[in-house]
């Protein structure tokens, strides 16, 4: 049975990239003869301190511990038959480990999503960020055997340093995330945005449409924020409620409309559309910035609305707050496509096939 050492930052199910990007595919792989060890940077307590505000030293003592954990890593490498790299082995700016992976004898599967050789710090280590030495990507990805990119922008960044670079996009798991229009309230349109603190910018950006929305529709429209439940908006009363694998599908299926907004620029270019088909799988109607992949996932008009200005972002969110049948009808198309593109089941024998080539 081929053995496979995956080395993350964080402990299973808590990171979304980790979560749609290859944990959801372990139970399939491992179906087919491959075993996992995880070996992840910050457990629980960790986490909390490193991603919170102050606490220097111990923020200092959780990246010394985080060396010293791959470098006991370092020592078994040559145990496995594959060492599968998911964004980077450390948060700081070096590819040391990714090379001594590389030259152990183990193929290397680097799997990354998201333009991460720009700095995107979480805004407590913001300060920080100059630690993290970004531009080490581009080093870190000579030494794998394959790379696998979220997207053909993502692609194509990495192809002059590694020619073995495919696309796998980032996927759902379409038999959890379902459609439950019960849970969404007759009395008013919920327009809905799920994301991390870290991008609550994005969401801020559209503020001022949403002031405009609430304006004309007044108690008609509500709200509604997943990801921290302190979050609050000095322009625009929003519902904010904590992210959890236990409740996301359910609190998904609250929103009418789902946004993702993003900025026209090159880390965005990188995104791979997560939020916008985490709300499709769900059949919500949602409404996407004309951002990279996005422009690939919506076929405006027909599976949800792509919007390049202010303007249109007013336009599409009227559209369909004054059309229930609009939103019905581009939420089902929505989830189609996410079935047949964007899908675990769509997309498991491309990783499958990756692995095989290891064994």
């Amino acid at each position: 049975m081929p053995k496979v050492l995956i080395l993350c930052a964080h402990r299973q199910k808590r990171s979304p990239s980790q979560r749609y990007r290859f944990e959801q595919y372990l139970p399939f792989l491992q179906n087919h003869n491959f075993t996992f060890t995880f070996s992840y940077l910050l457990n629980e307590k960790d986490d909390i301190i490193f991603y919170g505000k102050g606490n220097i030293i111990l923020k200092f003592l959780i990246l010394l511990k985080s060396i010293f954990i791959r470098l006991k890593d370092e020592r078994r490498f040559k145990n496995f038959d594959i060492i599968f790299i998911q964004r980077e082995t450390l948060f700081i700016g070096t590819s040391y480990f990714e090379k001594k992976a590389f030259k152990s004898g183990a193929k290397v599967i680097f799997d990354f999503d998201d333009s991460i050789w720009f700095a995107d710090t979480s805004p407590q280590n913001k300060k920080w960020e100059f630690i993290k030495k970004p531009q080490k990507f581009f080093k870190s990805v000579t030494y794998a055997h394959t790379v696998i990119a979220g997207n053909a922008y993502l692609q194509s960044k990495v192809l002059p340093y590694n020619k073995n670079t495919i696309v796998i996009p980032t996927t759902l798991n379409t038999a959890i995330h379902v459609l439950k229009p019960e849970l969404r309230n007759k009395e008013y349109v919920t327009i809905g945005w799920s994301g991390s603190i870290s991008t609550i910018k994005h969401f801020e950006n559209i503020v001022p449409v949403l002031v405009q929305v609430a304006n004309l529709y007044k108690n008609k429209v509500h709200f509604k924020i997943i990801g921290q439940i302190n979050y609050t908006n000095n322009l625009l009363a929003v519902e904010s409620v904590n992210w959890s694998e236990e409740t996301e599908v359910n609190q998904l299926n609250t929103f009418d409309i789902g946004i993702m907004p993003l900025p026209n620029n090159e880390w965005a270019q990188g995104k791979c559309g997560l939020k916008g088909l985490s709300y499709m799988a769900c059949g919500v109607a949602t409404i996407m910035s004309n951002v990279g992949v996005n422009a690939t996932i919506i076929q405006h008009g027909n599976n949800g609305f792509l919007a390049n200005t202010e303007k249109d972002w007013l336009n599409y969110l009227i559209k369909l707050i004054d059309d229930k049948q609009l939103r019905q009808q581009l939420g089902e198309a929505g989830r189609q496509t996410v079935i047949d593109k964007y899908s675990l089941d769509a997309n498991k024998d491309l990783y499958l096939n990756e692995f095989k080539r290891y064994k």
